[in-house]
């Protein structure tokens, strides 16, 4: 199986997907593979328990994928519910089930679970399993005890907001993250091309930082379809580091007083338009359907 991080050399297109909240992963394998979604994508990613929601384990989730599809999967690992101990644990399991590509994520607060009474278990942010993964992949534990056998080399993800009216921050952001050895930065979803360009000078500027492997480090865009008016609006009001362009709230508001045929159409449209552009600009996208996986093909 080849690495995400070999393929990011080139053009990397990975899909996000979100077990459920089942004992089972089948029905959303199933829906996968009828979907033909498999067939436009290099590789995969499982969320783990977004919203704080009660999910299936992103880990086992990601081995269950792979072992389907054989193509590499990016298992994420939220610091909101795991302190050292568990994620060194976690991480020595999904290493035997060679589910070496791990996403860092801090999480959602656990205040927005749908259990009662959760609490979250926070020992750092997602810079802490970053620094661990680095760790691990030089032979030890956290606390510097070298493994009697060394893990498979890990290949760490993090994440980045899309949008700040002053990009400053991000930058810091993501500088911190690539010197713990992120191997690529996963954003929010973009809207705009000048966005795509700014955050592009951002990794440039950053890369002449290092003097080591951190120097290839690499930026993948998220991407999410928008074929609904309150999608566009949810998104532009109320998910901080997004930006939907007026123009298509305009066009969307237009096309929903027409019906709601008109109105996926011409988000539809919208959405395939700029993901051909990232596909000529920056050929490295994470494409986010919250697990509408039949829309992948409809955007190639």
């Amino acid at each position: 199986m080849i690495s995400l991080k070999e393929k990011l050399k080139n053009k990397l297109i990975t899909l996000e997907t979100t077990p459920p909240k089942l004992p089972t992963l089948d029905p959303m394998l199933e829906k996968l593979e009828k979907s033909g979604a498999v067939d436009f994508v290099d590789g995969f990613s499982t969320t783990d328990c977004p919203l704080s929601k009660l999910k299936y384990n992103s880990i086992i989730a990601a081995y269950r994928i792979q072992e389907k599809f054989k193509k590499p999967v990016i298992a994420t690992m939220s610091m909101r519910d795991r302190n050292k101990i568990a994620l060194q644990s976690d991480l020595l399991g999904a290493n035997d089930l060679n589910v070496t590509h791990i996403l860092a994520l801090t999480g959602d607060p656990a205040s927005m679970s749908d259990q009662p009474n959760t609490k979250g278990v926070v020992e750092g942010n997602s810079n802490l399993l970053l620094e661990i993964i680095r760790a691990f992949n030089n032979g030890m534990d956290y606390s510097g005890k070298e493994f009697k056998i060394k893990p498979k080399p890990i290949t760490p993800f993090a994440v980045s907001n899309s949008y700040a009216k002053n990009f400053s921050t991000i930058e810091r952001k993501i500088y911190k993250k690539v010197k713990n050895y992120a191997a690529a930065i996963i954003t929010q979803p973009v809207y705009d091309l000048d966005i795509v360009e700014t955050i592009i000078k951002i990794r440039d500027k950053i890369r002449k930082e290092f003097n080591d492997e951190r120097k290839e480090f690499e930026i993948i865009f998220g991407f999410f379809p928008i074929t609904k008016l309150k999608t566009a609006q949810f998104l532009h009001s109320h998910v901080p580091g997004i930006y939907v362009p007026d123009l298509w709230l305009e066009k969307l508001i237009k096309a929903h007083k027409i019906s709601e045929e008109e109105e996926y159409k011409v988000g539809l449209q919208l959405s395939r338009n700029l993901f051909k552009e990232l596909l000529k600009k920056h050929p490295k996208i994470h494409i986010m359907t919250a697990n509408r996986f039949e829309i992948v093909k409809e955007l190639f």
